[in-house]
């Protein structure tokens, strides 16, 4: 399921602003101007992501260069697909009604 956590958003987020297929030191370079966070934390989350199909890499000599493998809308499209996928036709379409009307519980 392609549930990401804080530091996985953090690094989609440089990719999806990225004009081009970004390296790991330009994706760490944009991270560290706003956390402290190593070189190599950020190769491996980005090997990480590449292992689930989140993003598509491509060999440039001897750097790795990463691209969102979908836009950020497709991907909350397939996880909110995916969390629904154990529900009932009727349970999915009210799930969907509350999220459509801002609602997050009918209990009193």
């Amino acid at each position: 399921m392609p549930i990401l956590g804080d530091l996985e958003h953090a690094v989609m987020d440089v990719l999806w602003a990225a004009q081009a297929p970004t390296s790991v030191r330009d994706v760490h370079e944009e991270l560290v101007s706003s956390r402290s966070i190593a070189y190599t934390t950020v190769m491996t989350v980005l090997d990480r992501l590449a292992k689930k199909g989140i993003v598509d890499r491509s060999l440039d000599g001897r750097a790795w260069l990463y691209r969102p493998a979908r836009s950020r809308l497709d991907l909350h499209v397939e996880t909110v697909n995916e969390s629904l996928a154990g529900l009932s036709a009727e349970d999915r379409a009210e799930v969907l009604r509350r999220v459509a009307a801002g609602e997050a519980s009918s209990a009193s």
